[in-house]
């Protein structure tokens, strides 16, 4: 059988790779709450396991100010929220992001 069949196909997997949970800013929307962390979504079954980050993606609309605690944010989702009045933080930073 000639080589290239025998090798197997497919992509390169980094080891180091870093898997977050996404929610998007409509799902904050829909939330009571004014302050937003991991521990608030996991309790409320949005997330799942907390050894994975969390990220905030810009789908959707925000009419109120929330305060968001979370490992990574899209540009755009940063904007929304910080637009509507709310704050974005980076855990696991020094500052404010």
């Amino acid at each position: 059988m000639p080589l290239q069949r025998r090798i197997p196909k497919g992509g390169f997997t980094p080891l180091n790779r870093v898997e977050y949970q996404v929610i998007n800013v409509r799902t904050l929307q829909e939330l009571e709450e004014t302050h937003v962390t991991p521990d608030v979504l996991r309790s409320q079954g949005l997330i799942g396991s907390g050894r994975v980050l969390l990220k905030i993606l810009a789908t959707g609309e925000l009419s109120r100010g929330v305060h968001v605690h979370a490992h990574a944010f899209s540009a755009s989702a940063r904007e929304k929220i910080e637009a509507a009045g709310g704050s974005a933080t980076v855990i696991g930073s020094d500052t404010d992001a």
